[in-house]
């Protein structure tokens, strides 16, 4: 199952590797925009780091899912992928990964440098882990149904009693409700009980939610 960041403050977290500082911080994003927003204010933050390198997620269908990564002048491949690779093996979707390096006056290698910031972007998940801010990612079906004015606010109130998601309520001739929900087959049948069969589930997308 996919998993994502709680919202809230940043996870930041900073190593020390030879005497270069790596200070990891991870965000919760909705957008390759606000990955970009994210970055910018890392750098703001940190004006006198050498390198800001970064990598996001976003987007729960994985027909639809951006990932991107820089290096920010660390040699190419040793810092952006690494750290992109992290969020891939943690299934992390939504999340941007900023890490800021201050250099020690060692160099690491090649090597050392991959090591360094996966092992960075690690330790920071880790602790997002440990501070209960990991949430799953759960894809849920969305339907609608057609009910008449009169027993519309009785439907209403008969689905939320029994736990069914209602994502939202339109008012034409007729009320329209759109459900999300993991069972198509489970809500197919409540709705036709409080309907008295004349309810018909219409499919309408679908919808992904913390859990």
């Amino acid at each position: 199952m996919p998993s994502t960041l709680s919202p809230g403050a940043d996870v930041v977290v900073e190593t020390e590797i030879k005497h270069s500082r790596f200070i990891a911080a991870l965000r919760r994003v909705d957008t390759p925009a606000d990955a970009q927003a994210f970055l910018d204010e890392q750098r703001r933050g940190y004006p006198d780091a050498r390198h800001h390198c970064w990598a996001y997620v976003t987007g729960d269908e994985p027909t639809e899912r951006a990932e991107r990564s820089g290096d920010d002048g660390e040699p190419g491949g040793t810092a952006g992928v690494p750290m992109l690779q992290v969020l891939r093996a943690r299934q992390l979707v939504d999340v941007a990964a900023v890490v800021t390096r201050y250099f020690g006056g060692i160099k690491l290698g090649a090597g050392g440098l991959v090591r360094a910031y996966s092992g960075a972007v690690a330790a920071a998940v880790d602790a997002a882990a440990s501070q209960s801010r990991l949430l799953g990612r759960e894809r849920l079906d969305l339907l609608t149904v057609d009910v008449g004015h009169d027993i519309a606010g009785r439907v209403d109130a008969e689905l939320r009693g029994r736990g069914v998601l209602v994502v939202d309520t339109a008012y034409a001739a007729e009320v329209t409700f759109t459900l999300a929900t993991k069972d198509p087959d489970a809500l197919a049948a409540i709705v036709a009980e409080l309907t008295a069969g004349a309810g018909r589930l219409e499919p309408a997308g679908v919808r992904w939610v913390d859990v």
